[in-house]
């Protein structure tokens, strides 16, 4: 079989299951583990998909560029954003992490709530400048311009002398194996440093990031709330988190009540 056909059945295993098992996909194929992770290796080149130990999972739409991802499944992220900001009350303190879902929050805070918001995204303390009873706080820090965000070690610092009730953290990925991930180093970093700071954290993540991975971890199950998501609860991988004690809430209509408990 030549490479392009090894590489075209990889692909279709990946949109059919999920996820590829080297040792499997060798087995398959009859051909060694050695030739598919060289396949791999190439594939994840392209963008196509996220090696990890053992194989291969889909790859994030989320890693485009901040422009771009505005355009990616938007009814879904208003829906995520919709629910999440259900869950600021008046008076309350919220760290808001950057990117498009993120934003989209901010814009569906009610302009009369009066809460502080603290976030280490420009974009987000912008958007909340008509909101005249909302205190701000921005943290300052190199800024990642892919997500329009500060990060690095002067934000991680400022992050140590704040404390809030609620935390929202966009990810580019969520799967029961790789965990929660995202596409930046220091971007992962600054996320741990501010989910650290508040009493409650949950990841906004729109149903293209559910099943997908990036090269880094942001948290571990145990230090997260909640799922904020609008995939449908009949949703395999959905299924398989909840297998970590995470509690999942429904935005949109897949729950009578928006919720699911763990």
């Amino acid at each position: 079989m030549l490479a392009a056909q090894r590489r075209a059945h990889l692909l279709k295993i990946l949109a059919e299951t999920g996820k590829i098992v080297a040792t499997d996909a060798a087995d398959d194929l009859g051909i060694s583990v050695d030739s598919i992770r060289r396949d791999l290796r190439d594939l994840a080149a392209e963008g196509l998909c996220q090696r990890v130990y053992g194989g291969a999972l889909p790859t994030s739409p989320a890693i485009v560029d901040y422009a771009a991802r505005q355009s990616v499944e938007p009814e879904g992220k208003r829906a995520v954003a919709a629910k999440a900001a259900s869950l600021v009350r008046p008076g309350g303190v919220l760290i808001l992490d950057g990117g498009t879902t993120a934003l989209a929050v901010a814009q569906l805070l009610p302009k009369e709530l009066e809460c502080t918001v603290i976030t280490n995204s420009p974009t987000i303390a912008s958007a909340l400048l008509q909101h005249p009873r909302a205190e701000l706080f921005m943290l300052g820090g190199r800024i990642f311009k892919h997500s329009a965000v500060t990060c690095g070690a002067a934000a991680v610092e400022a992050a140590q002398y704040v404390s809030a009730d609620l935390c929202f953290i966009g990810v580019t990925g969520v799967h029961p194996e790789a965990g929660l991930t995202t596409g930046d180093a220091e971007d992962a970093a600054m996320k741990r440093a501010l989910a650290a700071r508040a009493a409650e954290t949950y990841i906004l993540a729109s149903s293209e990031k559910i099943g997908t991975a990036s090269p880094y971890r942001v948290l571990p199950w145990g230090q997260v709330s909640g799922v904020i998501t609008d995939a449908s609860p009949a949703s395999a991988v959905i299924k398989e988190v909840t297998t970590h004690g995470v509690e999942i809430l429904y935005a949109g209509l897949n729950s009578p009540d928006g919720r699911a408990l763990k």
